[in-house]
């Protein structure tokens, strides 16, 4: 599998939360953690971000699979990672964050055509549930039509 193809998607995230702005960070990782995520094994599931005290961003419960060639110095797969992000955007996220009923999640893992690991984050805001029903008949109605289309 090619580095620059990789593309994990929080599906999720998008079905439960209206994305308000969009963030590209970077992430601290350790040694096998980007070989793990290269041959395409992470997970956004479940995951959120939070500001800590001293104004660092960090991603929680992100699954990265421990690398299947690894040694005794594998990775934890569920630890806390720093993101790295400017002044301007931590600041923005801060304002942000402490409004209520917004949360900021992950959207989007991919490599850079740098090789490096890049992480979308986004503001978001919670959905209702017949915001939720509408989507998916949204979804559905799509479907139809493209079905028809193609007859």
């Amino acid at each position: 599998m090619n580095p620059k193809d990789i593309n994990i998607k929080n599906r999720r995230a998008t079905f439960d939360y209206e994305i308000v702005d969009t963030f590209t960070a970077g992430i601290v990782l350790t040694g096998t953690e980007i070989k793990s995520i290269r041959s395409g094994h992470a997970s956004l599931v479940d995951t959120f971000c939070y500001i800590s005290s001293l104004g660092e961003v960090w991603v929680k419960n992100m699954n990265i699979a421990q690398y299947f060639y690894g040694t005794y110095n594998n990775h934890e797969a569920r630890r806390d990672r720093k993101l790295l992000l400017t002044k301007k955007e931590i600041a923005k996220l801060m304002k942000s964050g402490r409004d209520a009923g917004y949360t900021i999640v992950p959207l989007r893992l991919f490599i850079n055509g740098r090789g490096l690991a890049k992480l979308v984050i986004g503001i978001a805001r919670g959905k209702k549930e017949y915001d939720k029903r509408q989507a998916i008949k949204e979804r559905e109605d799509k479907r139809t039509l493209a079905r028809m289309m193609h007859k």
